[in-house]
């Protein structure tokens, strides 16, 4: 045999006995095709099934550094440039139901301020279904009417509370006509005890049990809308109203916000106040809140598509004047840089104060 024969044959013996050996293997299956997430569109955009489920989940958030030049609501400060940086953990569910839509709502915060102070908390957990909801989110007195300007200090005049747990049922026709009532703790606001704003305020009851309520009714019909609320607080034994009017020409949008205080001479929940004890005399925490009413105004003009115009106007029975104007700026999609100047006036102790917020804000 020659050497040529002899590597063909050693090749035959080879590929025989390879040939046997694989015919007692076991074959390894081929891998399942992989289920990806399935998009859930009927809520909105960023929903997606959690997988085995029929339930919708959105998660979402935000991440914000801002430089705050004095202090909007503080006529004495006089600090100058300080640092806030806060993350927001936005989670939402949805599922059908047989009685609608049961979603919840859950907002995580943390925040980090200039001098190392840090703090978290738990902003919003409510659960809704049929037009009910049921948790802890900002009072209807300022969900239902609408916040004020499109601007950072929309609230140096008081528009009303924010964080509480509340029982609401909220009404809507389909032809424009909308409705809301809503019981409301009266000791539940973010500031604890000082329930009508400012922390050196303070008027509530460790015993007391009635909860405050809220109702409104409004009609939107095209490019108009109205909206009037109240708020009445059990406490205090007080409560306030508010109007509004929104209107859009085009892209520019506009609202004119009145708000009227049972009793001038108090604050209460629904017509309090957000500005430090400097900013009213002595013995008169009234002069810090609105007096018999309260004003707001406001425009936003787009220039385009990445840059908008606010201006916000606000005055008071008790004679204070906001004026608070910004640029908010979207160099690219999902972030936000926004200058802001504010403007304050206190008549009852002839001072005024200026402030500046340079922001940056990125959405996810």
């Amino acid at each position: 045999m020659n050497i040529k024969g002899l590597l063909f044959g050693s090749a035959a013996a080879l590929a025989a006995a390879s040939s046997a050996h694989a015919a007692d293997a076991i074959v390894a299956a081929e891998p399942e095709p992989l289920n990806y997430v399935r998009i859930c569109d009927a809520y909105g955009v960023g929903y997606f099934y959690i997988p085995g489920t029929e339930t919708c989940i959105k998660i979402g958030g935000k991440i914000r550094t801002e430089g705050e030049w004095y202090d909007a609501y503080n006529p004495s400060s006089r600090v100058g440039t300080l640092w806030h940086d806060r993350t927001e953990l936005n989670i939402d569910t949805a599922t059908d139901t047989e009685f609608g839509a049961l979603k919840t709502n859950t907002i995580f915060r943390w925040e980090w301020n200039d001098g190392g102070s840090t703090s978290s908390k738990l902003l919003f957990a409510n659960i809704s279904l049929g037009g009910f909801t049921v948790g802890k989110l900002d009072s209807q007195y300022n969900l239902y009417a609408g916040y004020a300007g499109d601007v950072i200090n929309d609230d140096v005049i008081y528009d009303g509370p924010y964080e509480l747990n509340q029982l609401t049922y909220n009404y809507d026709s389909g032809t424009g006509f909308t409705g809301v009532i809503s019981l409301e703790d009266s000791n539940s606001t973010s500031t604890g005890d000082a329930s009508y704003g400012a922390s050196w305020w303070t008027d509530d009851k460790e015993n007391h049990y009635a909860p405050d309520v809220v109702a409104g009714l409004g009609y939107t019909t095209g490019t108009l809308g109205f909206k009037i609320v109240g708020g009445y607080d059990s406490i205090v034994e007080e409560g306030a109203i508010k109007a509004r009017i929104d209107a859009k020409l085009g892209g520019v949008e506009a609202f004119l916000m009145g708000g009227w205080n049972t009793d001038g001479d108090k604050l209460n929940k629904y017509a309090g106040t957000n500005q430090d004890r400097s900013a009213c005399p002595v013995d008169h925490p009234e002069l810090c809140g609105w007096g018999d009413w309260a004003l707001w105004g406001g425009v936003g003009v787009p220039f385009n598509d990445k840059l908008k115009w606010n201006l916000q106007l606000a005055y008071t029975d008790s004679k204070i004047f906001e004026a608070t104007t910004n640029l908010k700026f979207n160099p690219v999609k999902n972030l936000l840089v926004e200058p802001e100047l504010t403007y304050v006036h206190y008549d009852s102790i002839n001072d005024d104060t200026v402030a500046g917020i340079l922001r940056f804000e990125r959405n996810f």
